[in-house]
């Protein structure tokens, strides 16, 4: 069982991104245009990676996005990753766990200074997310491992690390293009738009019941 982290288990950042852009007078999804601008390159994706600090990765956006003609405050993006605990995504994930071998596969970056201290754990409301980590069997982060989603290593190393075929596995994420190459390993994948739907699905696949 494997789940994205922000958009399914946390509210998604895009959430975060239209407010601001809504606050800034940018055009909606803006930040969503410049992600899909090179993707697989820019400064989002070497973020990622770990190839970029924050603060070389602000930088670089700033000028990616002046590039398309508008101007970002690019700690104001870093700023809206942080969203907040789905409860019922959490329930879910808390009965699958008893069950069925379960990884987080999430696309994030090394935050400066201290990785251990309290911003690192917690969601935008300040919520503990420590248990929520603990609930994952492994936890599958780009900044890391090096690799990103959709790139098919990345779901390669999580199936290798749970001892499972692709297979045999569900992704849950909220982003169509990072569960196409899932799909095409084998694995049955659920898009979150809708969580409470989202959930319903996944029930008909595991069989037993994530909510009460």
């Amino acid at each position: 069982m494997l789940f994205d982290f922000g958009g399914v288990i946390l509210t998604s950042p895009f959430e975060a991104f239209n407010r601001y852009e809504a606050e800034v007078a940018l055009p909606l999804d803006t930040i969503r245009r410049i992600n899909a601008t090179n993707p697989h390159s820019n400064a989002w994706a070497r973020f990622e990676r770990g190839e970029l600090a924050p603060g070389e990765f602000v930088g670089v956006f700033e000028q990616e996005a002046t590039e398309l003609g508008f101007e970002v405050d690019a700690t104001r993006v870093l700023a809206g990753l942080r969203g907040t605990i789905r409860p019922a995504m959490v329930e879910a994930l808390r009965r699958c766990s008893r069950r069925l071998k379960t990884a987080m596969l999430t696309n994030n970056f090394t935050p400066p200074g201290d990785q251990t201290g309290t911003e690192a754990m917690t969601d935008a409301d300040g919520s503990d997310l420590i248990e929520v980590h603990s609930l994952f069997d492994e936890i599958i982060e780009s900044s890391v491992v090096g690799v990103r989603k959709p790139e098919p290593r990345f779901y390669e190393i999580a199936c290798e690390r749970l001892g499972v075929a692709p297979e045999e596995c569900v992704f849950l994420d909220d982003l169509g293009i990072n569960l196409k190459p899932a799909r095409a390993m084998g694995m049955a994948t659920i898009k979150v738009v809708d969580p409470n739907r989202a959930l319903a699905e996944l029930e008909q696949v595991v069989g037993f019941a994530l909510v009460d």
